[in-house]
């Protein structure tokens, strides 16, 4: 498929700025992918349609303050450094993003807090934004990390344009993150409340946790029309046996498995037997998922609506069929539904 056919008009209104008043509380869209019909419900209304053996598969990523300001040794120029990934931890090397990126040049030293208590060092550039730099920090890797939370911020994306609260600290983060390492909430997941998981479990459904670390590729620009062009940049991806093990059982019992979220769909399709059932992984993964794509794990996907030309949108594209999703997106904005990571969700089965 072409990047044009995944082009429509999003009225700037419709993007969530801030989160719900409760996780939960939200309305949700129900697409059929059997029967090409669109319901309007509310989130809760999903523990309608499962029940005892059904399986969710939740993405347990957690969220760290990637966004630092600082100054720049010298002309205290402010700069805005974005952590992506960390390279070597016992030489605190990252990948970072660097913003405006003319003014940084290998051999600069960042100071980051008033009392400078995090400097760095430029080794490398990457790309035209990306550098490698070194953080020079003497002190045990525990009080590094305790540094870096201290004077981070939560990376909210840029399109919200506006700084990020101490709300934003919870709500950017679903109840279940555990491990971190991404730089963007898993959206879908910011939903499930304590009290749903609970009556979910009740219910007899079972949570399988995967971990796939988001990162900043799914929100940069696809520059090429044909899509099979397109490279997504590598995310860390963790499937336990334990988790493996959890959703072939319901697999092979026939009951529903449903993706939370497309970073959940791309983590257990990265990590497929020739049988097609789901097998412990622990790597990375770049894969692009767009229309036409055979899915071999879940029958179901829980997605909020995401921007134009987005990965996210080509993942929930593939799974629901190009017509039927374009068809529920405008059907979304004549409803007034809320876009994006703080928007409403789509269950799709």
């Amino acid at each position: 498929m072409k990047l044009s056919q995944f082009r429509f008009h999003l009225p700037p209104d419709l993007i969530a700025n801030h989160p719900s008043k409760q996780r939960d509380d939200v309305p949700m869209m129900i697409v059929d992918r059997k029967t090409q019909t669109i319901e309007h419900g509310h989130f809760k209304d999903i523990l309608t349609y499962f029940g005892d053996g059904d399986v969710f598969i939740i993405n347990n990523t957690k969220v760290f303050p990637a966004r630092l300001y600082g100054e720049k040794e010298k002309t205290g120029a402010k700069i805005e450094v974005f952590l992506l990934r960390e390279l070597n931890r016992e030489s605190r090397l990252w990948d970072v993003l660097v913003d405006p990126a003319r003014k940084i040049r290998i051999g600069n030293k960042l100071y980051f807090g008033e009392d400078e208590a995090l400097v760095a060092e430029v080794i490398d550039n990457t790309t035209s934004r990306g550098r490698t730099i070194r953080f020079l920090f003497d002190g045990p890797y525990e009080e590094f990390k305790k540094t870096i939370q201290r004077l981070g911020e939560t990376p909210l994306p840029k399109i919200h344009n506006r700084a990020a609260t101490h709300e934003d600290e919870e709500r950017y983060q679903t109840i279940f993150a555990k491990h971190e390492g991404a730089v963007a909430a898993p959206s879908a997941g910011l939903h499930f409340s304590r009290e749903i998981m609970k009556r979910m479990e009740l219910q007899g459904i079972s949570f399988a946790e995967v971990t796939l670390h988001v990162g900043l590729g799914n929100f940069r620009t696809i520059d090429v029309e044909d899509l099979t062009k397109h490279k997504m940049d590598s995310e860390e991806v963790i499937i336990e046996p334990e988790t493996a093990e959890i959703v072939n059982r319901a697999m092979a019992a026939k009951k529903k498995v449903v993706a939370v979220g497309t970073t959940s769909m791309k983590a257990i399709e990265s990590s497929v037997t020739i049988a097609g059932n789901l097998k412990p992984y622990r790597g990375w993964t770049n894969k692009f998922i767009f229309p036409p794509y055979d899915f071999s794990i879940a029958n179901a996907l829980v997605t909020n609506f995401q921007l134009p030309q987005s990965p996210m949108m080509m993942i929930a594209a593939a799974f629901t069929g190009y017509d039927l999703l374009m068809k529920a997106y405008e059907e979304a904005i004549e409803k007034k539904y809320k876009f994006f990571t703080y928007g409403y969700p789509m269950l799709i089965l």
